[in-house]
């Protein structure tokens, strides 16, 4: 593919060679720059599978050393008899990572856990999303990852280097070590996988509701945004559809007509997610019970025997052990009906999973699993804990590709484990509605796409409480330039509808979510690059020049994949300022496509990198909706004059794609004195080229102006004469 798309802004260099004092402990090459450290030979032959590597076999090599490792471990045991793992950093060294972690994007001299249950809050210390994975940055912009690869209850402490505290037996320890983070990111997703694709409409808005209690509301609201005309791409229903709680069926009172529904929304460019709990009742009669009780597939209590039964009302709920082949597979395939009722997503969130629902108790940690032997074999709980929601999400994620073989899976699960992005997109732990937590919200998305999940984001204006107009205004401008955009109104909380707040703030939605519209052919480009590199779809500023002290705890910014700057202002005065990377950038606006962009308050500041070609499309309510036609370039030129980019295109789903049904376009442009001159550098893929229009938009020191031409031709655009927009 071409080298704009594939390549980051560094490129790969081998850490220099040292000296390796491992203190008797054992290391072994994983490949270039990847070392793996067990606490000894017999800490090594032990070693459960991992559960974190998309090919546990990887973990298993025993290459050469061809280069000794930098950083070094030092394993050992605390008071309680855990295990310990120390890692020294020198000082001006950066940490970042260990996923949604609540706070800064910076994190020295903060103590994280890796084990909790959804609903526990944001404040929570122990995370319902488990990446256990450290980011630093050493002063001169070098980088290095240090993965603990135990699924066991883990603590980091961030406040005197590295120290990580683990229950469960010894474990390796990862250490990647690269010139640049970028790179770490990426190497990090050679092991562990990378996101597959997305469908392109799940880059569109999503709106949730607890409080789409029936058929009539969810019409409802759909039919508000189609007047309103504000962009939607896709509605999630609540686990209120189902008949009495039980999961995979509906209420014939308030959903009694699932595939009308979901083909009249369709019919109105919607698509729609719907909520599957791992909680079971156990009620007799009740097919799910019936069909996992015939093959004993719940989790067990300690007797390894009895089934485990979890609060819940009127009877008590039991779980399937998706640690299991057999269950998921028979989950898969309740999925593969569930689906075929026009269902387009499902997501999950009774998750880490909570045994007691008004306590959010997690199961008792000698639960028993009958795991696969590829998982290590049976076990307590406590070691799968953190992995149940992955191990649930790869389940749905098999069977909604079983029921649509021509359709990408399009899953969402609130607890997750380093890997499970695989399988699954992210929302952030329940934020609330303040304002430190709409701060928090870009720090949490920048840390996880450090830690290997590109495709997450916040709930917007907070869930469980009520949220006033100017911070959900301000929410939605920062959100709907993130991955992933979603809106939800709680049960018992005000309508947080985008209209709800009064015609100021939906004014501002509408303008926030027409600016993601225009965007989308950058995102899926970005999206793309995620799934082909394992680069952040959003990244921190630092990754600019890592080694900028100034960028390395700014997260009052970020970058949209490599060319565009996002400005936020996270407090309702405005008043703190950014620290901006080196090189050209220009801000810009979409004042001449969007009435009243360039004045709202609430929305972020944009920038577009000097050097750098944009792909812009249409405003529309919802993918599809309208061709790209024209095909727009955003085109800011460096200090030389000179700019390149382009774009990724394919059909928007299926996997088409990967037998070359796609086009990898690439533009270059250079301006002589008032000439602009562009043309196309790159054409890749089968797809056929489409005949179209090519705008061309140059943000420049003297201006912006526009021009107009054919796609695939050199375009010679005289700026004395081209229109000036401003």
């Amino acid at each position: 593919m071409s080298r704009w798309f594939l390549s980051g802004s560094v490129a790969i260099f081998a850490s220099a060679a040292a000296v390796c004092a491992c203190q008797g402990q054992v290391v072994s090459s994983l490949g270039d720059s990847v070392w793996r450290f067990d606490a000894s030979e017999e800490a090594k032959a032990a070693a459960l599978p991992s559960m974190s590597f998309e090919n546990p076999a990887l973990r298993e090599k025993n290459a050469e050393l061809s280069v000794a490792p930098l950083v070094i471990p030092r394993f050992g045991r605390d008071e309680q008899g855990r295990i310990t793992v120390h890692i020294d950093i020198e000082p001006g060294t950066s940490l970042y990572g260990v996923g949604s972690a609540p706070g800064q994007l910076l994190r020295n001299g903060t103590v994280h856990g890796n084990t909790g249950v959804s609903g526990e809050g944001i404040n929570a210390t122990s995370r319902s999303l488990s990446h256990p994975w450290v980011l630093a940055v050493r002063p001169n912009g070098s980088s290095f990852g240090v993965l603990a690869d135990t699924t066991y209850r883990s603590t980091f402490d961030l406040r005197n280097g590295i120290l990580i505290t683990a229950e469960g037996p010894e474990f390796p320890v990862i250490i990647i070590d690269l010139a640049h983070p970028e790179l770490v990111v990426r190497r990090l997703s050679d092991f562990i996988g990378r996101a597959p694709m997305p469908p392109r409409w799940a880059l569109g808005y999503h709106q949730s509701g607890s409080s789409f209690t029936s058929d009539s509301r969810v019409r409802q609201i759909a039919a508000e945004f189609r007047a309103r005309e504000i962009p939607c791409d896709v509605l999630w229903l609540d686990i209120n559809f189902t008949d009495s709680d039980r999961a995979f069926t509906f209420s014939p009172k308030d959903f009694p007509d699932p595939d009308s529904l979901n083909a009249d929304l369709r019919a109105m460019g919607f698509k729609t997610v719907w909520k599957i709990d791992s909680g079971i009742k156990a009620e007799p009669g009740y097919f799910v019970f019936e069909q996992g009780k015939a093959i004993d597939a719940w989790v067990k209590q300690a007797d390894r025997t009895t089934d485990f039964a979890g609060d819940g009302k009127p009877s008590p709920n039991v779980f399937p052990d998706f640690t299991s082949n057999q269950v998921r597979h028979w989950w898969a395939g309740l999925l593969v009906d569930f689906v075929a009722r026009g269902i387009d997503g499902v997501w999950s969130t009774s998750t880490a999973p909570a045994a007691s629902g008004a306590s959010r108790k997690a199961m008792p940690k000698d639960n028993w699993h009958n795991a696969d032997p590829a998982f290590g074999g049976p076990g307590t709980h406590d070691r799968f804990h953190n992995v149940y929601d992955m191990l649930m999400a790869r389940a749905i994620w098999k069977g909604i590709r079983v029921a649509n073989p021509d359709k990408r899976p399009f899953v969402v699960s609130r607890a997750n484990f380093i890997g499970g992005h695989r399988y699954a997109a992210t929302l952030s732990d329940n934020n609330l509605a303040r304002w430190d937590h709409m701060e928090w919200s870009v720090p949490t998305v920048l840390n996880l796409g450090l830690s290997g999940q590109p495709f997450s984001g916040p709930v917007i204006g907070g869930s469980g409480d009520d949220v006033d107009g100017k911070l959900f205004a301000r929410w939605i401008g920062i959100a709907s330039l993130m991955p992933f955009v979603r809106g939800h109104t709680a049960l018992d909380t005000i309508d947080n509808e985008l209209w709800a707040f009064g015609p100021e703030v939906e004014a501002t939605a509408r303008r926030a979510l027409e600016r993601r519209s225009l965007l989308l052919p950058y995102l899926y480009t970005a999206a793309v690059k995620a799934a082909k590199t394992g680069t952040p779809i959003i990244c921190p500023l630092f990754f600019v020049d890592p080694a900028d002290p100034a960028l390395r705890s700014e997260d009052d910014a970020f970058l949209i994949g490599s060319d565009i700057l996002v400005r936020c202002h996270m407090t309702p005065d405005r008043d703190r300022q950014v620290a901006m990377p080196p090189g050209v950038w220009r801000r810009f606006d979409f004042r001449d496509q969007i009435k009243g962009d360039h004045l709202d308050p609430d929305l972020p500041e944009l920038y577009i990198r000097g050097g750098s070609i944009v792909p812009i499309g249409p405003i529309q309510e919802y993918d599809g909706e309208r061709l790209l036609e024209p095909l727009t370039v955003l085109v800011a030129f460096d200090h030389r004059r000179i700019a390149h980019g382009g774009m990724y295109e394919d059909l928007g789903d299926g996997y088409a794609d990967e037998e070359g049904r796609h086009r990898v376009v690439g533009y270059t442009a250079h301006r002589r004195a008032d000439t602009l001159t562009i043309r196309r550098s790159a054409d890749e893929g089968e797809w056929n080229r489409v005949a179209r229009s090519l705008r061309v938009v140059l943000i420049d020191h003297d201006g912006v102006f526009e021009g107009m031409g054919l796609d695939g031709q050199e375009l010679r655009i005289d700026l004395t004469r081209a229109r000036r927009i401003r």
